[in-house]
């Protein structure tokens, strides 16, 4: 299994076990998600002692959680952001990939900086279309002098029902496990 986490706070953002493409010309790796229900049963084991020889009490009530699978599977917590800080977000984080792609893949820095413009213009233009998610590190995006981690970006299909997750794929780190 290959665990995706965040090139600068090290999170967990999601894994292999979800379906995966690159897209915007390699700019995104994209993650298709569900809806999904998490329960939680108490078991009665865990609190010991014989049931049937107590009393009649009533039983713990089971809890559920609905949502979208990779945001409930990774703890990702959502983010309200306006469009000018995401701006001046997304100037910092693409500067910080372009210096860690410096180090890494200095050959590739130019294509990335190509590749990259349309891409940020189709989340800007639809940006209301767009809600935002970070990892569990607890993150001020409107730092104006260095971006402290990724903000994920959660879409819907056509359908307006079949949501996906865009994470920038310079900006993982991935982790075989």
């Amino acid at each position: 299994m290959i665990i995706f986490k965040e090139l600068i706070t090290d999170d967990e953002l999601f894994t292999d076990s979800y379906k995966l493409k690159e897209v915007d010309d390699g700019i995104f790796i994209e993650v298709e998600c569900k809806l999904y229900t998490e329960c939680t049963k108490v078991d009665d084991a865990m609190f010991g002692g014989n049931k049937s020889a107590e009393a009649n009490d009533e039983d713990a009530e089971d809890s559920s959680v609905s949502g979208i699978n990779i945001v409930i599977q990774n703890r990702l917590q959502e983010v309200g952001v306006r469009k000018k800080e995401y701006q001046r977000y997304l100037k910092l984080y693409v500067r910080k990939l372009v210096d860690h792609l410096t180090q890494t893949k200095p050959d590739y820095v130019d294509t990335f900086k190509k590749k990259v413009q349309p891409a940020v213009k189709r989340i800007l233009e639809n940006f209301d279309d767009w809600s935002f998610y970070r990892g569990q590190t607890d993150i001020d995006y409107e730092n104006r002098n260095e971006p402290e981690g990724m903000l994920c970006i959660l879409g819907y299909r056509e359908d307006q029902v079949t949501p996906y997750m865009l994470f920038f794929k310079d900006g993982l780190i991935e982790e075989k496990v």
